[in-house]
């Protein structure tokens, strides 16, 4: 049996609902991701037609506009990116690339699964039930409180993050179990492919951070509906420490979904370069720094609430300090190209648009890092700029790169390349069009989190609005040619990109090659 025709086996819907299989599992995944994206970025499009124009004239007020961006980020992070990067490519091509059968535990990784569908039915409904969560993904208090917005909607949010947490924490122990236990006999650590790495790290920092956010969650709920007084000051309790808590999570999330990203760029770039990554062991390296001082960089983001000239020293200096294994894995993707013989495919332009965003994405960051600049800049635009470049559009286009890199190993079919040249193109000219005038309305002062704006920034705005408009109809594009693929598209042939370096393209992941030979090609 070819390498194109090993997939999942489940036909029936009941298959699909009792599936263990994590070649399913990753489809269910990915299927998953591709609707709640679909989603989200239909209330991201909605979101860009107001602001099209100065006034309120789909809106029908700020909480309304703040329930829109709430639902927004946390669908886009909790049940797109994390569940496609991490859910999705990581149940497919984990076990795969390291030799194992299955994951550690199967009915655990289903499980995880269908705890998301549930966990965003309830944040859905969050969204429909009275006025709608209008606190921002973040959740501040004391705007999340009982008094701040009363009503079961903020209630429905913690408990629907509750759920994904979970979820997440369930799939963390899962992979971390099946990398550490589950290789084949002669793979060592440092021999293992980037992508399985990021992995690994990822649900470390999963691991670590999530029980953080759940006692915040906890404790938020405790004060709405128990009488806590955790973050009310009334109560002698502190919203401080409720932000402290939230992006000790909050920051780390970023990487948790950043270097899976980073993971499949590495796959790319080197197969498509025609020779293994520069630097393995330094980009293995760069991966846990970028980990660990993911954990002591939190504050940068609460630079505007009063924090001391010693805080903010520190905190510049560790933001500062974390572009250095950033930069490195920058600069060996570089290498490899360079000595490379660089096959321009599609998989190739989503990985090298990958590498363009993250990049100004990052530059922005060293600005925003700055607490003296962060505190002018804080509630602009310009952050909204950065953490879409940096983040959303980082891990999108690592998203895309990583579908069709593996979609002709996960389905057997090919799809039209000029379609997915097309879908590149379109998307890059229109996301760069939608978000980088939004660092020029950040400069000029133009508040975030606010539907309305004066006549002085319309301009920019409604360069903006034609962005988005190109990247909303490039995905429609995206989404047509997969559901004609799926169903008519050319069979894959077993070569379809070329000599491997990693296992999961071989006939046999566990026979085809001699053992431990997988991590040495990919990493040598």
């Amino acid at each position: 049996m070819s390498a194109t025709e090993h997939r999942p086996e489940c036909r029936s819907i009941a298959a699909w609902l009792f599936t263990t299989d994590h070649k399913a599992i990753g489809t269910l995944y990915l299927g998953f991701a591709i609707m709640a994206g679909t989603l989200g970025g239909a209330i991201s499009g909605y979101m860009r037609l107001e602001l099209a124009q100065p006034g309120m004239d789909y809106v029908v007020n700020g909480q309304s506009w703040n329930a829109l961006i709430t639902a927004h980020g946390l669908i886009m992070i909790f049940y797109m990116v994390m569940p496609a990067l991490i859910g999705g490519f990581g149940n497919w091509f984990v076990p795969l690339m390291i030799g194992a059968r299955d994951m550690a535990f199967p009915g655990l990784n289903s499980l995880g699964f269908w705890l998301l569908p549930l966990s965003l039915i309830m944040l859905i409904g969050s969204l429909l039930v009275g006025d709608g969560t209008g606190t921002g993904w973040s959740l501040y208090p004391p705007l999340s409180g009982i008094d701040g917005q009363p009503g079961p909607s903020v209630d429905m949010t913690i408990l629907a993050l509750h759920l994904a947490g979970i979820s997440s924490v369930i799939s963390a122990i899962n992979f971390v179990t099946t990398i550490l236990n589950m290789r084949e006999d002669r793979l060592p650590l440092f021999g293992m492919p980037l992508f399985v790495w990021s992995i690994l790290i990822s649900s470390l920092m999963l691991l670590l951070a999530m029980p953080v956010l759940a006692a915040a969650l906890a404790m938020l709920l405790a004060d709405r509906n128990f009488g806590g007084a955790f973050f009310d000051p009334a109560g002698g309790g502190d919203p401080m420490l409720f932000m402290n808590l939230f992006w000790f999570f909050g920051h780390p999330e970023v990487y948790i979904m950043i270097l899976p990203a980073f993971g499949i760029i590495s796959q790319i770039v080197s197969r498509f370069s025609g020779r293994p990554i520069f630097g393995y062991p330094g980009m293995v390296l760069a991966m846990a720094s970028i980990a660990a001082l993911g954990f002591i960089v939190w504050a940068h983001h609460m630079f505007t609430v009063g924090v001391g000239f010693a805080p903010r020293a520190f905190f510049t200096l560790a933001s500062m300090v974390i572009a250095v294994p950033t930069g490195i894995k920058v600069f060996a993707w570089i290498a490899t190209m360079w000595g490379g013989s660089i096959r321009l495919t599609v998989p190739m332009l989503w990985a090298l648009g990958f590498i363009i965003m993250f990049t100004v994405g990052g530059t922005t960051g060293i600005v925003l890092a700055n607490a003296g600049a962060d505190q002018v800049l804080h509630n602009t635009y310009y952050v909204v700029a950065h953490f879409h470049y940096v983040l959303s559009l980082g891990a999108t286009y690592a998203i895309f790169a990583g579908f069709y890199y593996w979609f002709p190993r996960m389905t057997g079919r090919m799809f039209p390349e000029w379609v997915g040249r097309w879908h590149f193109w379109c998307f890059f000219i229109g996301t760069n069009v939608l978000f980088f005038p939004m660092h020029f309305l950040g400069l000029a002062g133009m508040p975030r989190r606010i539907a309305d704006y004066p006549d002085g920034f319309l301009g920019w705005n409604m360069i903006a609005s034609l962005g988005a408009v190109l990247a909303l109809a490039s995905t429609l594009l995206f989404l047509v040619m997969l559901a004609v693929s799926l169903r008519r598209g050319a069979s894959a042939p077993r070569d379809v990109w070329g000599p491997a370096f990693t296992h999961e393209w071989d006939d046999d992941p566990e026979m085809a090659r001699p053992r431990g030979t997988a991590g040495a090609e990919a990493g040598a």
